[in-house]
């Protein structure tokens, strides 16, 4: 840990640091009552019954419920994913109370060094998983409701985000006016997984339960590549209101992390694997292509694995593109010449039946019905691939993550690209013991000589600033850092 404080860290940088995703918890009986008033005057006693039945805001009832009530034999047996437990900060109390109240987080955070925080749920995350369309939707905008009335008041120095639930897009278009258009929200949450049933299968009984990707006959609708619905209208809707769509959803569950006993098995790579399927459907859906101007932030699953998919994607267009994949054609055989080899190099086993060995080489796989698997992208040249990449994919990244460095590292990724990287402070979670620390601990980067104080500048102010107003260029209008941001826009261009 860095011997400098966070406060004295952030005296000493000539700009401010911007927090693109730390974490406020829901209060549960403050927000259950708001929520269960709110509800009866949207919905009616009925719905709000149905809420209650489901555990309400309790993390606890919703998720670890199903899981705990089960004996370790059916857990094995049906391979039950063991989900989160401990997940909120215990060790110190001012900084738990901090995570509930708005108040004194704002007198908190010079102490933190932040200048501005996005602030998203944490218990709340769970609406937008609810497989009951009209209870989620409901939910997601009681959340959304209270948390205007709450956290508003300090808009200087923090906003929270909406939360846009994705099942359909017009529940997300609804939720979008509704929250942006009528509330006034300037950021927003989206649900970028979303579990479908495959063929037959269907849904679990129990609506008002999250899925938490336990089901075999499903697959994961990740809003771009063949998804069930066209999100265009969606991602048109953003760039019309100005908000720039962030996702935050874990991949816990699916895959290899469905360990029926431990949790940190699951947890640990999960909301990576979560942001690059995203990531990969929107790039290779072509949604980057048809808006040019709109950008996604792809949060707490760090940016390693961006990297890695970015060189991939590069590598895949050289040599899978519209041109280069004819030179994949069975039919490009010299079938002749071929037999030649075999009679000359290999031995009784590759010569007993050279007819047939012909036979075998000439039985050419039919063209598939697209060899473009591009066309969406329109891709004509490497460099597009980057252009469509890099400035579209803002990558939460938090303190203790050295990874970062990898995404400022021009001779290691391809074409000389910086990825955008975003500091994330993830205050209010398990794995932040010490909110004072944060950035201390992600300045060590610097110390360390990782990066350099450029870098760091993009890093916890530039990057996130892009993000945040990449369709509206007014985001930190009215904040603390209004005029920093001003500045920086007008030098980035």
């Amino acid at each position: 840990m860095s011997r400098a404080t966070s406060e004295a860290i952030r005296a000493s940088l000539d700009h401010p640091v911007v927090d693109a995703d730390g974490h406020l918890i829901e209060t549960i009986p403050v927000f259950d009552t708001f929520f269960l008033d709110y509800v009866r005057d949207l919905g009616g006693g009925d719905l709000a019954a149905r809420f209650e039945a489901a555990g309400g805001m309790d993390f606890d009832d919703m998720v670890l419920r199903p899981w705990s009530a089960l004996s370790e034999e059916r857990r094995h047996e049906i391979w039950a994913t063991r989900p989160s437990w401990w997940s909120l900060p215990a060790g110190n109390t001012k900084d738990r109370a901090t995570a509930h109240l708005p108040r004194l987080l704002f007198e908190r955070l010079d102490e933190f060094g932040i200048d501005f925080a996005v602030l998203y749920p944490s218990r709340g995350l769970t609406t937008l998983s609810i497989l009951d369309d009209e209870l989620r939707q409901v939910a997601c905008r009681a959340l959304n409701a209270f948390n205007a009335e709450v956290y508003f008041p300090y808009a200087e120095r923090m906003t929270p985000v909406a939360q846009i639930p994705m099942h359909t897009p017009e529940e997300a278009i609804a939720e979008l006016d509704h929250a942006v258009g009528e509330l006034g929200f300037k950021a927003i949450m989206i649900n970028g997984i979303v579990h479908r049933p495959v063929g037959e299968a269907t849904a679990r009984a129990d609506k008002s339960v999250p899925n938490w990707g336990s089901g075999t006959h499903q697959r994961l609708d990740t809003l771009g590549l063949d998804s069930a619905h066209d999100y265009d209208p969606v991602w048109k809707r953003c760039v019309e209101l100005g908000v720039s769509p962030a996702s935050h959803t874990p991949g816990m569950g699916w895959g290899s992390r469905r360990s029926p006993s431990n949790y940190m098995y699951n947890h640990i790579g999960s909301f990576g694997a979560s942001m690059e399927a995203l990531c990969k459907s929107l790039f290779l859906g072509g949604v980057t292509r048809r808006f040019p101007e709109l950008s996604f932030g792809l949060l707490e699953g760090g940016v390693g694995w961006a990297c890695s998919l970015y060189a991939d994607l590069l590598s895949h267009w050289e040599k899978r593109n519209r041109e280069t994949i004819h030179h994949l054609d069975p039919a490009r055989i010299d079938t002749g010449q071929l037999m030649e080899l075999f009679a000359k190099y290999g031995d009784e086993r590759f010569r007993a039946d050279l007819d047939g060995l012909a036979q075998s080489f000439t039985k050419l796989e039919p063209e598939p019905p697209t060899l473009d698997e591009w066309a969406a992208c329109e891709i004509d040249r490497a460099e597009e691939v980057r252009d469509l990449f890099v400035p579209h994919f803002y990558f939460g990244c938090e303190a203790d993550d050295p990874m970062v460095a990898w995404a400022f590292n021009e001779k290691t990724n391809p074409l000389g690209a910086k990825l955008r990287a975003m500091f994330s402070s993830d205050m209010g979670h398990w794995d932040v013991p010490d909110m004072a620390g944060i950035l201390a601990e992600a300045h060590e980067l610097v110390e360390h000589e990782l990066i350099d104080e450029d870098d760091f500048r993009e890093f916890v102010f530039g990057n996130p600033v892009r993000f945040y107003t990449s369709v509206n260029p007014d985001f930190f209008v009215g904040t603390r850092c209004e005029d920093a941001a001003k500045r920086f826009l007008a030098e980035d261009g």
